[in-house]
């Protein structure tokens, strides 16, 4: 089973959330963030052309305006290639662990995979940024040493930063995968 639903992120920009139901033990959220804005890309690089145009006659040296060219295209491919993040995935199954994937504008994907057995709980918590309180999805892990305590926090869809309602959809259903697995260890 699969559908789409739109959110906003704590800015208020769109999101759209995919729900992946492969079974009641696997599932799959991807949060797609719009993607580079033409709009934004051609004011920027206009503004780096006419500051360096300004320079170039003032101070009457092409290699301003080089420069600015060469620097503006390696910036973009930078920003593409390190920085924007169209979309973020959470996978979980029950029975081997979570993965989350972010997929960067340029193609490149990073992953990270975190075994089941390591994953004491997945919350959401609150933090302040820029003046106002914001809630984000983490996934608590167990310390090695005493399975009790909590070793490490890892934040889920970072880049995106959905809004509440967003992120209570995707813990009720971490909640059911996380219940369903307890009770299949506890069976065992």
């Amino acid at each position: 089973m699969e559908d789409e639903r739109i959110f906003s992120d704590i800015c208020g920009g769109r999101l759209a959330l995919q729900r992946r139901y492969y079974s009641s033990f696997c599932r799959e959220f991807c949060v797609s963030c719009p993607r580079l804005s033409l709009r934004s890309l051609t004011s920027v690089t206009c503004t780096v052309w006419l500051v360096a145009y300004g320079l170039f006659t003032l101070c009457e040296n092409s290699t301003i305006l080089s420069a600015a060219i060469f620097i503006t295209v390696l910036g973009l491919l930078g920003y593409l290639h390190f920085v924007k993040i169209d979309q973020e995935t959470l996978l979980i199954i029950d029975s081997l662990g979570i993965q989350m994937t972010s997929s960067y504008a340029s193609g490149k994907e990073n992953t990270t995979f975190i075994e089941m057995d390591k994953v004491k709980d997945i919350v959401i918590n609150e933090a302040i940024y820029m003046q106002k309180v914001i809630y984000y999805l983490c996934i608590l892990l167990k310390d090695p040493r005493e399975p009790q305590k909590i070793s490490q926090v890892v934040p889920v869809f970072q880049s995106a930063k959905p809004r509440l309602d967003c992120l209570i959809e995707v813990y009720k259903s971490c909640q059911e995968v996380l219940a369903h697995q307890k009770a299949t260890t506890t069976r065992s």
